[in-house]
């Protein structure tokens, strides 16, 4: 039986660390997509939450499968931007151009201030 994916994985080569509560652990991304990662070099237990570090940032995951030395990553919001959705777009030849991210409230929206007693 053959699983139907939504969004297509890309093979990458990044290395990373993987967070949890308890441990900090290094690993290598070698499959990619939008919605999840899969991850050589470390493992967790399924279901377990984490984080993957990457130059400083952060995207969160729950393991939905493990082996001996590696784990199915699923991130509870698709890439949108960032380091790693830079290096799956570097890995897809550029065919999609990631999008410069763009703060919600400039400078100028918030001159009035926050909360009720802003004037």
């Amino acid at each position: 039986m053959q699983i139907k994916r939504s969004r297509e994985r890309i093979v990458v080569d990044i290395p990373i660390v993987v967070t949890t509560v308890l441990d900090s652990l290094e690993g290598t991304i070698v499959d990619l997509s939008e919605g999840g990662a899969q991850v050589v070099g470390c493992t967790l237990p399924p279901r377990s939450q984490c984080q993957l570090d990457l130059d400083g940032h952060v995207v969160f995951g729950t393991v939905r499968w493990s082996e001996e030395d590696r784990m199915g990553i699923r991130f509870p919001y698709e890439l949108a931007d960032g380091p790693l959705f830079d290096k799956l777009e570097l890995a897809r030849g550029g065919r999609r151009s990631p999008v410069p991210f763009q703060p919600r409230f400039t400078a100028q929206g918030m001159a009035g201030g926050f909360g009720r007693r802003a004037v």
